[in-house]
């Protein structure tokens, strides 16, 4: 008899104890990730060969205390490794966990290297070489405080590599992870449907289970190197499994049925089934799982891993596939049960069903849940309206708004913000596009509440019709500081065009929290170009020069642009491209703002259209700018540069901003509120979206 340790992932111990002790070990005893047991070296094969849901089977060489580089040395010394493989064959040592005395894992790696080097030395003169892969024995080392554990690897590549799998789809399960979702949910019906399938892994597992095959059949493992391997033992173990998998795979009636909506994993899944060799038991089509073919006569098991959605965007486009699939089981699939595993058990509340039974697993690092239904005969399948105050108010904000709307041909326009205090977003219009913009949460509010309320507005837009599942753009917003809010956000570098006033603008709605048009400064945009015919205007802090394409279209005589990043710079290139303004004509300057308007600067405007950051401390500027602080030194700057007569349009976005009047009076400059003025009438419900004045020098 010898000790064992079987090593699994987190929330499989139970099965994979139940299922050791059923293979005949004894002494066993369940721990966090793994099972410790003790069994004849025959029994080790056949547990390797049989266990489904097991990573690694150990031999247990040394369990000890060691308090220095000396006894680890020590440890390892004493164990006698030829035992296990000679002087001819490879190795290698894989050693996890640090201590007082081993403050790098490879470190500890080399030592126990160097004793088992040593020690062949001593006893045959020459030593066995070090191969990095495909060595003859695999020594586990690992290090947690004063123990100790030296172990050998008895499979190799890990248990979960069954060898039917070459590719996988996107965030799969894990072979062994599978097997364990199919025993938890106590498969024992004639029939079992996973309508998201992927690459086959579930329905592949569950049919070896259901034919008795050995799910390490098809590989090889690494105890057959050992020096101590017993052949005729390891043939007949295996001889009776390959008789087993035959009789099972004639005896068994079980069907199983996958669906994907992409044919590209559809044909992985055959490919893998295939080499599996289980295309007698399982079938795989191309199917939306959102409207689920009708079921067999037979009830059985819907079981699935539907996508996560770990992103809040991701998230959104499965909370339609959700509500249309939980619809689908219930008005077709009653008397059926229903698995679902998932990351995200938010989204299975869409389906609209009561679990009887919930499993916790980990998925690699990530927490998951399996959550098992008995789904009733003759189910609704209606749906329940989420929302609908929510999206009340969005219908009426749309109809008060749409004579305004086409009157003035504007796509794009904020429909609702914040107007009720539970549902705390900002709602804007693209043409067919829709930007959900949450406001971060008090930290009053429970976390997980406010992800469900979330969660429950953007069901009911989308249950609304107002806008298309693949049309629905969610961002976070909480107080940005500096340019934080113009920083990429993903990389998608989609952008396409959008008209206010008889201006065309390029908008990216995914690549930064910001769109490239802040929506709110409408009305001065489209003021500079009723008023700018044949004068000079500067625009400072210019993002993607919208006002500049504004006052150039007003017939501004030339127009100056100045923003420190090339990136937006470039961007307003476009958008006067994209206006058939010529470029040559005007002026774009990439400078840091602040430091520009310290230089010497020859040139007067007649207009300037001045909105700064709020607060910034860009590593592009030289030093921190704060507008409550430092609005009247810029306002000195920047009206200097006014011809006379000239105006001054100042704008921020802090709110309970105080201007200085005192200080501009002592400046020579007047200042007359216009922010009630500045704003159409999509912000009207919103007076604090921004500050606005007239700054006229006397």
């Amino acid at each position: 008899m010898a000790d064992f340790f079987a090593s699994t992932a987190k929330g499989l111990e139970s099965l994979c104890l139940e299922e050791i002790t059923a293979l005949g070990a004894e002494n066993c005893k369940q721990t966090v990730a793994g099972v410790s047991f003790t069994c004849d070296w025959p029994t080790a094969y056949k547990i390797c060969l049989w266990t489904r849901f097991a990573s690694r089977i150990l031999l247990r060489l040394v369990e000890t205390q060691a308090d220095n580089v000396s006894e680890l040395y020590a440890s390892a010394y004493q164990i006698n490794w030829a035992k296990y493989f000679a002087v001819d064959q490879t190795f290698s040592v894989h050693c996890t966990g640090t201590n007082h005395f081993i403050n790098n894992s490879q470190f500890g790696a080399l030592t126990v290297k160097d004793a088992i080097v040593d020690q062949f030395k001593k006893q045959f003169g020459e030593r066995p070489n070090v191969a990095k892969t495909d060595e003859d024995a695999r020594i586990i080392v690992r290090i947690a405080g004063k123990h100790l554990a030296i172990s050998l690897d008895l499979v190799g590549l890990s248990l979960h590599r069954r060898g039917y799998r070459s590719e996988q789809g996107e965030a799969p399960v894990r072979e062994n992870l599978a097997a364990a979702l199919v025993a938890r949910s106590q498969w024992s019906e004639n029939y079992l449907i996973d309508p998201m399938c992927g690459s086959g892994t579930l329905l592949i597992e569950a049919a070896m289970q259901a034919a008795d095959i050995a799910p390490g059949l098809e590989r090889e493992f690494a105890f057959t190197r050992f020096a101590n391997f017993a052949k005729a033992a390891w043939a007949e173990i295996l001889q009776q499994a390959q008789d087993r998998a035959t009789l099972g795979l004639e005896q068994c009636n079980k069907k199983l049925i996958g669906y994907d909506i992409d044919r590209r994993m559809v044909a992985l899944a055959k490919a893998n089934i295939e080499r599996a060799g289980l295309s007698k038991l399982i079938s795989v089509h191309v199917h939306d799982a959102a409207e689920l073919p009708s079921p067999p006569k037979q009830a059985g098991l819907i079981l699935s891993n539907p996508p996560y959605g770990e992103r809040l965007g991701e998230l959104t486009k499965l909370i339609g596939l959700f509500l249309s699939f939980g619809a689908s089981v219930r008005s077709q699939y009653g008397g059926w049960r229903l698995a679902l595993f998932t990351a995200t058990p938010e989204l299975l509340d869409y389906l609209r069903l009561r679990s009887d039974k919930q499993y916790k697993f980990f998925n690699g690092a990530l927490p998951c849940v399996l959550k098992i239904y008995q789904i009733g005969e003759g189910a609704s399948s209606e749906q329940q309206q989420y929302a609908p105050d929510f999206v009340n108010r969005l219908i009426k904000n749309k109809k008060k708004l749409q004579k305004w709307i086409n009157r003035e041909n504007i796509s794009c326009y904020r429909l609702y913000d914040a107007d009720l205090p539970e549902y705390n977003v900002a709602v804007d219009v693209y043409h067919d596009y829709m930007v959900v913009q949450e406001y971060r949460a008090p930290k009053s509010i429970d976390a997980n509440k406010a992800r469900r309320r979330l969660l429950d507005l953007l069901t009911g837009l989308l249950q609304s019709g107002l806008v298309a599942n693949d049309k629905l753009v969610i961002k976070q917003r909480a107080q940005q500081k500096g340019r934080q809010q113009y920083q990429r956000q993903s990389d998608e570098k989609e952008r396409f065009v959008v008209q206010e006033y008889g201006a065309q603008f390029y908008v990216n709605l995914t690549d930064y929290l910001d769109t490239g048009l802040f929506l709110d400064h409408r009305n001065m945009r489209h003021y500079l170009q009723q008023h700018s015919q044949g004068k000079k205007v500067l625009n400072l802090f210019a993002y993607t020069g919208s006002a500049s394409v504004h006052a150039a279209l007003g017939g501004a005589d030339k127009v100056t642009t100045v923003d420190m990043s090339n990136t937006y710079l470039n961007w307003a290139k476009d958008n006067f491209r994209l206006n058939q303004l010529p470029i040559n004509k005007h002026e774009f300057i990439r400078a840091d703002c602040m430091a520009w308007l310290k230089s010497p600067i020859s040139q007067r405007w007649d207009m300037i259209f001045l909105d700064p950051p709020t607060f910034s401390n860009s590593k592009k500027m030289e030093e921190t700018f704060d507008i409550q602080r430092d609005h009247l030194d810029l306002l000195k700057s920047v009206s200097r540069l006014l011809n006379p007569g000239g105006k001054l349009i100042f704008s921020n976005n802090k709110r309970h901003f105080k201007i200085d009047k005192e200080g501009l009076s002592q400046l020579g400059l007047r200042a007359d509120n216009i922010s009630n003025q500045s704003l159409s009438p999509d912000f009207e419900r919103n007076k604090h979206i921004h500050n606005c004045w007239m700054i006229h020098k006397d």
